[in-house]
């Protein structure tokens, strides 16, 4: 009854949602999300390649979307960015069409952080475009085959939902390119598909393999099996179907199965069972051997689950796993072909059937190529894939964006450079695991505290990389039950400081955990927050299998996040996942339970997030996806949770919430992250609306706002940045009526890194965008300007420092400088268009131009000198009307120049700048040949001069002077010899 009623008023919420209005999203739509990485691959269970095409291979990440080369790895690009899913499980290249693809949305893995799709989705023209056809229901696809002749008959294995059954699942098979589907093996709503396997010698002939498994809400590692796993064929194109078992295959109950078909009669079967291994038959599946069990190539057999087989040698079998494993004697014995030590996880295998020595391996580190038989591969650090589950920032400048990533630890990456771009040299290893929260400490960013799997915490100190196990109970119990932990922790367990008191840090089992020595010594500040009713009962625990019903009273929940208050130390907000939310304000003495009504057991409480203005009020963002309800909701308390309003107005379905965030500047501006990507709310929640961008379609698992920034961890796309958020932060909805706007730019900080860094990277080699260098000057206008619109930068006393049109012409690239094309940024000029726009000034006075490019590259000139750090007037002419808004330019933090050395500075700059400026106009033809010469060594050198001046923080060297003056003299002396009419 509770959950009709909870589900019946999400959709009431969720359909009014459709028709309300929100902010206009011309206010701010000249934003753009800003990828900043790491390139460090994620989990990719699906590849293929085009068959006899040496270049052209593609990927689905399982959260990242599909992916192609057409150099053979050494650079990826995603080609399904314009879809509205981006898990996928499974994808295919017709062998007889290569521009034809096939791609199965939704992992199939079955972990708990497994993310969902919507059906099979084809591409006609090599992954340009994409049309979704069919299937939508499925959730989960492990598998498809293509005919090799015919590329519009497909067979799906199509899985099912992870967390209930549903009808959509089995093996489909469709004859018109995906028009139609037909179910041709249906084993009930609680068995699906997870593999297939398509004779090379008759595509009428298939094998399939069933698996009937469930995850449960307090899962947090393997599925739970069913009896209803199986390996079946077909002889006729899936018209008919028949189990086979006996004949020397094991007896059940059977987990998951994989299959490979290798001729005509060799077949391949991968078994979970008491008696697991590698069957092989060598006459159509009719009896079977056991040849293989080798305990490498079963381990976590729901995890792994896929057998290729050499196209022109059924001896030889790839078995992916922990490593990669290989036989070349049909199973009877392994050898590693590849794996590290802490296992890198393989999951599939693609050889190209007219040239084996080509293959594709998917990982949980991401996707390599092989051209030489598996001897040597690519590199999978060049892949934007990474899958986080949390993202914070330290107080740092530049400030580092940390989290744990799934499968390969832990991860900080800076916010911007000094070398213009952000790539590896820009990351570092915080310590701690592959999902757990990270802590900088917020006194000393060198500090960081870091989470691991199923409890473990560590305290690293960045300058000596020495990483200290400060676990609350050190005892290493992966594998056990949860319920019989001392400390029971999940897959990602909250740890976070206190805004309020800084010295406090907490942590999440089943209790709420506190310390405030740095995790030297850890206190319990709570009971058992999670519906556990064990301690202290006189009533018997539960027995029989565990239920939704009754698992929080026999220990399986977690407190799942903690959120402590800004405005009072004492006051902390907890929830779990097991559906509770508690509220101390008495820092920890006391705690009330205060989860909304109507909220049934294992509605998990994803985030907590306590408001900055008002210790009253928090926002939950409740995740009900485990109970197979997709729907999103996030609850409001105005009353320390006294009541509750469910705030999911404009939250579109299906896509659960995994995380709200508050602005710690607007009250009411308010931040999602969605199963999809991420959402707005102007008003405090009463109604939501895309923040989508150029972001594209990914799970979003936690947000973070640094000062102006918005910083998001997606799980399966890595680390974004929305920077400068001040339009979001003004946007008001008259102001899109009006003619036109000018948005109070937020600070600017005044850079000044070296010039020449060393040679840079090759532009195959992955690297993301700095922020802008300048200041960000936001405008709207209301529709098409009518004539040029201007920007005009004052200083303090009135003085134009820099003005700028839409009119202005770009200036052309040098003809004669000896660099590609590639490394030139074309100039973002004024736009004149509806909409808000961001221009960017470069804090710097007009560039004095000089008379060898070459020349000025060597000698570190950059244009015009640097402003002064201080305030600045902005002005927007635009329609015949004037806008303005002050500017503050402040200095570097990591500079220690006083005001005096910067002022030297800036004066030296610009008075060989207004001396290069002398010799303009000065030309072959229209002045004496040794005035030319003259103007042209001495603009030289006072180029050099700039370069000496804009070098560094610190007033100009005694040379540099020097060099001045003696430039000066010169062009002094060769404009005395010009003609009077041509001096002036």
């Amino acid at each position: 009854m509770r959950q009709a009623w909870l589900i019946a008023l999400a959709g009431a919420v969720c359909a009014a949602g459709a028709a309300a209005a929100g902010m206009p999203a011309q206010l701010f739509d000249g934003l753009s999300w800003r990828m900043i990485g790491p390139f460090r691959g994620g989990r990719a269970i699906a590849v293929t390649g085009v068959a006899g095409d040496g270049r052209t291979f593609y990927f689905g990440a399982v959260g990242g979307g599909v992916w192609k080369t057409i150099d053979a790895g050494s650079v990826w690009t995603p080609v399904f960015d314009g879809q509205d899913i981006a898990s996928i499980g499974a994808i295919e290249v017709a062998p007889s069409s290569p521009n034809v693809i096939y791609a199965g949305t939704g992992e199939a893995d079955m972990r708990s952080d497994i993310s969902f799709g919507d059906g099979i989705y084809k591409s006609i023209d090599g992954g340009r475009t994409w049309t979704n056809v069919g299937l939508k229901d499925s959730r989960q696809i492990g598998r498809i085959v293509i005919h090799p002749e015919n590329p519009n008959i497909v067979f799906v294995a199509a899985l099912g939902h992870a967390y209930g059954p549903n009808a959509e699942r089995g093996v489909y098979r469709t004859i018109d390119g995906g028009a139609t589907w037909q179910k041709v093996l249906d084993k009930g709503p609680d068995t699906g598909a997870i593999d297939l396997a398509m004779s090379p010698a008759d595509p009428k002939t298939i094998y399939a393999a069933m698996w009937q498994a469930r995850r449960t809400p307090w899962s947090t590692y393997p599925p739970e099996d069913g009896p209803g796993s199986g390996l079946y064929k077909t002889s006729d194109g899936g018209e008919t179907w028949t189990q086979l078992t006996g004949h020397g295959l094991p007896d059940g109950p059977w987990g998951r199965v994989a299959v490979a078909s290798a001729s005509a009669t060799r077949v391949y079967a991968l078994i979970d069972a008491k008696a697991a291994g590698l069957y092989r038959s060598d006459d159509g599946g009719a009896t079977w051997t056991l040849t293989g069990n080798d305990r490498r190539i079963t381990s976590r057999a729901w995890y792994f689950g896929q057998i290729t087989v050499n196209p022109s040698d059924p001896d030889d079998v790839f078995i992916p796993n922990v490593a990669l494993m290989r036989s070349k004697d049909a199973g009877k014995t392994f050898d590693i072909v590849r794996g590290a030590p802490g296992g890198d996880d393989y999951h599939q295998l693609w050889i190209d059937p007219k040239d084996p020595q080509r293959m594709i391996l998917g990982s949980d580190q991401g996707v390599v190529v092989s051209a030489n038989g598996a001897l040597t591969w690519t590199t999978w650090y060049n892949q934007p894939t990474g899958q986080f589950y949390h993202v914070i920032t330290d107080n740092g400048f530049p400030y580092y964006v940390y989290g744990a990533q799934q499968d390969s630890g832990s991860m900080a990456v800076a916010s911007r450079s000094d070398h213009g771009v952000i790539d590896g040299r820009d990351w570092f290893a915080p310590g701690g695991g592959e999902s757990g929260y990270i802590a900088p400490d917020p006194r000393d960013s060198n500090i960081i505290f870091s989470g691991d799997t199923y409890g473990g915490l560590t305290r690293m100190d960045r300058r000596t990389s020495q990483a200290q196990n400060i676990s609350p109970w050190p005892s290493f119990r992966f594998g056990t039950e949860i319920a019989g932990r001392k400390y029971r922790a999940t897959w990602t367990s909250p740890l976070v400081f206190s805004p309020a008191d800084p010295s406090t840090l907490y942590f999440g089992a089943q209790y709420v955990l506190r310390s405030t020595d740095g995790g030297s010594s850890w206190k319990e500040i709570s009971p058992d927050l999670t519906g556990d009713e064990r301690k202290g009962s006189k009533d018997a625990a539960p027995s029989g299998p565990v239920t939704v019903n009754d698992a929080r009273q026999r220990g399986y929940g977690v407190v799942y996040t903690i959120a402590p208050s800004p405005q009072d130390a004492q006051v902390v907000w907890a929830g779990s996942d097991s559906g509770l939310i508690h509220l101390t304000r008495d820092g920890g003495r006391s705690w009330q339970n205060v989860t909304p009504p109507g909220l049934t057991p294992w509605s998990k409480i994803a985030l907590i997030e306590a408001s900055h203005f008002d210790a009253a009020t928090a926002y939950a963002a409740v995740d009900r996806h485990r109970l197979d309800d997709y729907r999103p909701y996030i609850y409001r308390t105005r009353d320390f949770g006294r009541t509750w309003t469910l705030i999911a107005d404009g939250l579109a379905e299906p896509a659960f919430v995994n995380a709200v965030r508050e602005d710690p500047v607007r009250r009411g501006l308010l931040f999602a992250g969605t199963e999809k990507g991420v959402m707005v709310s102007f008003d405090e929640g009463d109604r939501w609306q895309p923040l989508q961008l150029n972001l594209p379609a990914v799970s979003v698992r936690d947000l973070a706002i640094h000062e102006g920034d918005l910083a998001i961890a997606t799980h399966g796309r890595a680390f974004w940045i929305l920077d400068n958020i001040s339009p979001l932060r003004q946007a008001q909805a008259d102001i899109a009526t009006g003619n036109a706007f000018l948005y109070a730019p937020s600070a600017a900080w005044r850079l000044n890194p070296m010039r020449f860094s060393g040679t840079p990277l090759p532009p195959e080699t992955p690297q993301a965008k700095n922020p802008p260098n300048g200041a960000m000057i936001d405008y709207y206008l209301h529709g098409a300007a009518s004539g040029p619109v201007k920007i005009e930068i004052y200083d303090a006393g009135g003085n134009l420092v820099r003005k700028f049109s839409s009119e202005a012409k770009p200036a052309p690239a040098p003809r004669a400088a000896p660099i590609a094309a590639i490394w030139r940024t074309a100039p973002v000029g004024i736009s004149t268009k509806p909409g808000m726009h961001r221009f960017v000034w470069d804090l710097r006075y007009l560039s004095p131009g000089h008379a060898d490019d070459e020349e000025a590259e060597f000698s570190g000139f950059g244009g015009g000198p640097q402003v002064l750090p201080g305030t600045f007037e902005v002005r927007l002419i635009a329609n015949g009307q004037t806008y303005t808004q002050p500017l503050t330019v402040r200095l570097d933090p990591r500079s220690k120049a006083p005001a005096a050395e910067l002022a030297d500075q800036l004066a030296l700059g610009l008075k060989a700048s207004a001396k290069i400026q002398e010799c303009h106009g000065v030309r072959k033809g229209s002045a004496p040949d040794d005035v030319v010469a003259a103007c042209a060594t001495a603009t030289s050198d006072l180029t050099a001069v700039l370069g000496v001046v804009e070098s560094a923080d610190r007033r100009p060297t005694a040379a540099a002077y020097a060099l001045y003056d003696d430039a000066s003299r010169r062009i002094d002396a060769a404009m005395a010899k010009m003609p009077p009419h041509r001096n002036n």
